[in-house]
């Protein structure tokens, strides 16, 4: 049977949080009575600095729920830290870790089909939301525009997947090398290169409260996803250069033909060559510096250079 660890980050979510224990309870009680999850499977709630009573209520459920394990960090360190943190400590306590949101906006039907996939041979499942009629037009429109520009920036990540997934322990054993410090796990993770699979997630409302993922933060969080990942805002800048480059030579036949022809003010010929040529050479120059910052930044993550998924021969196969 497989053990598994509900991870569940939590910023000031006192008015989801009892609502949300009793649902997984419920879950988690009948995925082990019918055999399919091991009896010592749990719900890890991460406490994130919360202001409120939310750690009071996880110590509380803990007490009087064995389902219910608790993380208290010592200050708000933000989603993907969050998430990171209760992945890698629950690692040790269980075979499979499944992270999702406290508010349970995420469908909770879409576990069992998780497990599925995991049982056969998958060790990392997407969560890919097919309907977001429960998110606000403003979200939806915003989401989905982030996706795209990720897609044309060269952001390897699941289209419509936020952090509702699965992953195995080997997969969280590889994810524990990657040393980034600018957490972007849903670019991260696809990185990771193991047997993956996708389940559909309807989004639902919320029960109560709201979402903590004000604008500020969908903005930096977009941000961290292309700068962690692509390079291409440097190179279009270097590009852009040589299109400078490039117009500041048509630029020079027009003079040319205005002084031929002697419509040009005096001084206006020279103002506009240096214009163009020096504006393309900074351009360029810019470009240049920063292909070569880009590759230093690509070294200062330390990222793994490969992950070994399986190794045959010797004494006996084995599975990493």
């Amino acid at each position: 049977m497989t053990k598994l660890a509900l991870v569940l980050p939590c910023y000031n979510e006192e008015e989801v949080l009892e609502t949300s224990v009793a649902r997984l309870t419920e879950l988690l009680r009948g995925l082990i009575s019918d055999g399919t999850l091991h009896p010592d499977s749990m719900m890890v709630f991460v406490n994130d600095g919360s202001r409120d009573r939310t750690w009071q209520l996880i110590v509380r459920a803990s007490r009087s729920n064995r389902l219910v394990r608790g993380i208290h960090l010592t200050r708000n360190v933000g989603h993907q830290n969050a998430i990171m943190a209760g992945m890698l400590t629950a690692r040790t306590w269980a075979d499979v870790v499944i992270t999702i949101d406290a508010d349970l906006q995420d469908d909770l039907s879409a576990i069992p089909r998780m497990l599925e996939h995991y049982r056969e041979g998958s060790d990392i499942v997407y969560g890919v939301k097919v309907s977001r009629r429960a998110d606000p037009v403003f979200k939806r429109l915003s989401a989905m525009a982030f996706y795209r520009l990720q897609q044309k920036m060269g952001v390897d990540s699941v289209f419509n997947h936020a952090d509702f997934r699965l992953m195995s322990r080997r997969a969280l054993d590889i994810l524990a090398d990657y040393g980034e410090r600018n957490l972007y796990l849903r670019g991260l993770i696809p990185l990771i290169g193991l047997p993956s699979a996708t389940v559909d997630d309807v989004i639902s409302e919320r029960t109560a409260g709201t979402s903590k993922y004000t604008l500020k933060r969908m903005l930096s969080l977009a941000l961290d996803g292309i700068t962690s990942f692509s390079v291409r805002p440097i190179y279009g800048i270097l590009y852009l250069g040589c299109f400078f480059l490039l117009l500041s030579l048509f630029i020079g036949f027009y003079v040319l033909h205005a002084l031929i022809v002697h419509t040009a003010y005096p001084g206006w010929a020279s103002l506009m060559l240096s214009m163009w040529f020096i504006g393309g050479i900074v351009l360029l120059s810019i470009g240049v510096v920063g292909v070569y910052v880009g590759k230093i930044y690509t070294e200062a993550k330390h990222r793994p250079l490969f992950n070994i998924q399986e190794i045959v021969g010797g004494e006996e196969d084995s599975e990493l």
